[in-house]
């Protein structure tokens, strides 16, 4: 299984580096940097841990099992990384730093420990698919020092994301946020794996029966992790297309409605210049029905805006929703009364219920408004 998963992890991790690395270019803060640090660490994590360079990067430095030492040292240091972004992130440069400095100190005493227990131990060979199992049945201390740090850590790094996540001022670093945070399950997971390990070794047994779940808990956390670091930077590619078909459907919801109040009223209709782009044309369409709609409220009767009030009191409507289904009503009659050329009435009612405050709202209650006229008067 690592052939195949922690290949795919190191290529999320690579690609979100080399993401970043153009960020370096306007910004080269201490939070970039480390974030940077982060992404390339997973990337050297997942990458000796495929058996294949595990052996390679072991036997170029004539130590056995080397490689597990580097993959979990890094393993600390992108704790760290982490800490000094969401730490910088959440407050003024001083008081991240005095935040800092223990967190750094008590990750860096684990590294000299781990160091220490690992130049003890005595590996016969080297272990690249089962390195962690060896450890927790062979040498439980080592593995239980960097387990400690590594879970204790990470919910310490959890827990300042959804921490930030409240107050972030943009909108997609609050979502980034989040989703790293949701890498909380995935950490304990993997924590707990080991630690049945370190439990099963003590009673001569082995922990392969659940290795499948400390695999994937690990390559699936480090992967929503890298889509919530990285989640600030593209997300806002994603409101831009999002917007983009928004205004496309908005577009056409409004097209019938349009064209049944333009027919009877054609005079606000306007040319638009060839190269005008959605946006505009959709901008125009509102006006238009607007407009459309004031010039046809000599058509409205006020017997049937009190019917349609009364309607919508009967059904329970209230809100945008009631307001769109009584102009709907008033609409429809003078649609057809035009249609008919019935003489305008001498007291015509307002044609509007609501008047939205601003244009999201405006687009908003149109939409509903043209659902109403399209679905017919209220039952």
């Amino acid at each position: 299984m690592n052939s195949v998963l922690y290949p795919v992890c190191a290529a999320a991790a690579l690609l979100a580096f080399l993401y970043k690395l153009r960020v370096l270019r306007t910004d080269r803060s201490v939070t970039q940097l480390f974030l940077l640090g982060n992404f390339f660490l997973q990337a050297i994590v997942f990458t000796v841990s495929t058996p294949f360079v595990w052996l390679t990067v072991s036997r170029a430095v004539d130590i056995v099992n080397f490689s597990g030492l580097l993959t979990q040292s890094c393993v600390i240091l992108i704790t760290a990384c982490q800490q000094v972004v969401l730490l910088r992130l959440s407050n003024d440069p001083e008081t991240a730093a005095r935040k800092a400095r223990p967190r750094l100190f008590a990750l860096g005493l684990v590294l000299a420990v781990m160091i220490v227990l690992f130049s003890m131990a005595t590996f016969s060979h080297e272990n690249p698919t089962d390195f962690a199992l060896t450890k927790a049945q062979l040498y439980p201390s080592y593995l239980l020092v960097y387990l400690l740090a590594y879970g204790v850590s990470q919910v310490d790094v959890q827990i300042l994301c959804l921490r930030h996540a409240k107050i972030a001022p943009a909108p997609w670093l609050r979502r980034g946020l989040r989703l790293v945070g949701l890498t909380m399950p995935f950490v304990l997971t993997y924590t707990c794996c080991r630690l049945a390990d370190i439990v099963a070794g003590q009673f001569g047994a082995s922990g392969r029966a659940w290795e499948p779940v400390a695999q994937w808990s690990a390559a699936l956390g480090t992967i929503i992790n890298v889509v919530g670091w990285t989640l600030p930077d593209w997300g806002r590619h994603l409101s831009t297309a999002w917007q983009a078909l928004d205004t496309r459907r908005a577009y056409r919801e409004l097209e019938a409605l349009h064209g049944s109040l333009t027919d009877q009223i054609p005079e606000p209709v306007l040319s638009l210049d060839a190269d005008a782009g959605l946006r505009a044309r959709l901008y125009r369409r509102m006006v238009e029905i607007r407009d459309a709609q004031w010039a046809l409220r000599p058509w409205m009767s006020p017997a049937l805006l009190v019917a349609a009030e009364r309607a919508c009191d009967e059904r329970g409507l209230t809100g945008s929703e009631r307001a769109a289904v009584i102009e709907a009503t008033l609409l429809r009659a003078a649609v057809r009364g035009k249609a008919a050329d019935d003489q305008p009435l001498d007291h015509d009612p307002h044609p509007r219920v609501i008047d939205p405050q601003d244009l999201s709202s405006e687009l908003r209650f149109l939409r509903q408004l043209a659902k109403a006229f399209a679905s017919g008067p209220p039952r």
